[in-house]
């Protein structure tokens, strides 16, 4: 048995993750073994998560995944933990207007679907008693949602405290106490979320700083005391049928968003991962069966990928008589070049006739799902995979080339067709979270 909860929030920006991470650190401080999960599509959280905890921390997000895949990666996360957090994103009810594999990709699906009490922190700028009045109606508005208490942020005195305080009781649901403004220290932000675990200096320092003010400023003996213990599920185990057995992929600050669940399925196959980091000028390891091309931030360092010629040669020399496939950032770099935001123009691996700017910039955000047409590294012909898509890049020249699909965005539209296929390469802006 494992007991958890969830730390929510009514909107996006009121400290999910500050608090997340400092009640990580100091749960394991206190020498509990806890395991972390990140609600919806995320990479950069879990990466804290894991400084956090030591403790690979693990997606759950029902639009893309069904019942099953989700039962699994909770199995997985939760191997030998005492304890279990897992962060919301945006809104706590904030999902799709239409139902995906198994729900509309809101935390709350995640909540209800394993049983976990939700604590929501709520930020009290700009108002005092009507915290109340929020956190009434958080867990009045769904039958299957348990708000245990809130933590009260953003509180510019004791009298501000005590009023909120007040509001929350009054609506019959404890405090479990409240952060003061400017209390915490804040982690960096940058166009796609926060700046990524491993660029941010002393981070193991910053979070211990964090879990300190957590237990200084909160009552983790009461948030402990209503973690509900859950029984871990035992999904039937998924039907994984590995086509090669060795995949050498690219893992440093450029190319760094893998799921761990996907890594974790790798291994259950038995395949063996090869890592290589093209920002040192490493080619791909020829002894692999795919080559897989993460996504990142590459935009952050086209001038020195475009002078890496070890990386690009090796990457020609591996698609000459193997799959090459690119997620996203990865997918840019199979290109032709990538434009910068100031216009400047870096030349890359040349594998796909394609050229995308960062200076006509553009977001592109939401789920995506994808019907394959051809087989290849993320599914066979004519399945479907659930996905998503985050970035600001433009594709501003396209040579001729075949699709790898058509994609429809959350809500069934055609969004057209996806990607591109050329010989043993394969990319897309797709990032693939799971078999639809």
């Amino acid at each position: 048995m494992i007991s958890g909860f969830m730390i929510a929030a009514p909107r996006s920006g009121s400290g999910k993750t500050t608090v997340a991470l400092g009640l990580l650190r100091a749960l394991a401080q206190r020498g509990l073994k806890v395991s972390s999960f990140k609600c919806g599509p995320d990479y950069i959280d879990p990466a804290f998560h894991k400084i956090a905890t030591g403790r690979n921390s693990y997606n759950l997000d029902s639009w893309t995944m069904s019942g099953e895949i989700l039962d699994a990666n909770f199995a997985q996360g939760t191997k030998d933990a005492e304890i279990i957090i897992a962060e919301g994103s945006m809104g706590l009810f904030d999902g799709v207007a239409t139902t995906g594999a198994n729900g509309d990709g809101s935390s709350a699906d995640i909540a209800a679907h394993f049983g976990l009490p939700v604590i929501l922190v709520v930020d009290t700028s700009g108002q005092s008693q009507s915290a109340g009045a929020t956190a009434l109606g958080f867990n009045s508005f769904h039958p299957d949602i348990k708000i245990a208490g809130v933590i009260l942020g953003n509180i510019a005195s004791e009298r501000h405290y005590n009023l909120a305080k007040r509001g929350v009781e009054k609506a019959g649901i404890p405090v479990f106490g409240a952060l003061p403004r400017n209390s915490v220290p804040s982690i960096p932000e940058r166009h796609l979320g926060l700046v990524q675990a491993g660029e941010i200096p002393k981070i193991s320092e910053m979070i211990d700083a964090l879990a300190k003010s957590m237990e200084k400023h909160l009552d983790i003996d009461a948030i402990l005391a209503v973690s509900k213990y859950t029984t871990t599920p035992n999904p039937q185990a998924l039907s994984l049928k590995p086509s090669v057995k060795k995949i050498t992929l690219s893992q440093d600050i450029a190319f760094s968003f893998m799921y761990e669940h996907t890594l974790a399925q790798w291994c259950e196959q038995g395949i063996e991962i090869l890592p290589f980091s093209p920002l040192a000028n490493e080619a791909p390891d020829m002894s692999a069966d795919l080559c897989w091309l993460s996504g990142g931030y590459p935009e952050l360092h086209l001038e020195k990928l475009s002078q890496n010629h070890n990386f690009l040669e090796g990457l020609r020399e591996f698609a000459r008589n193997k799959p090459v496939h690119g997620e996203c950032g990865g997918y840019m770099v199979l290109g032709e070049a990538i434009i910068d935001a100031n216009g400047i123009k870096w030349q890359m691996a040349g594998l796909l006739p394609l050229v995308t700017s960062f200076a006509a910039r553009k977001l592109h955000l939401g789920y995506r799902a994808l019907r394959l047409a051809v087989d290849c590294p993320i599914g066979a012909k004519n399945s479907l995979v659930r996905g998503h898509e985050f970035h600001y890049a433009s594709i501003i020249g396209q040579g001729e080339a075949e699709s790898l699909g058509e994609v429809t965005d959350a809500n069934g539209n055609s969004l057209g067709s996806a990607g591109m296929v050329s010989g043993n390469v394969t990319g897309t802006f797709f990032h693939k979270v799971a078999n639809g």
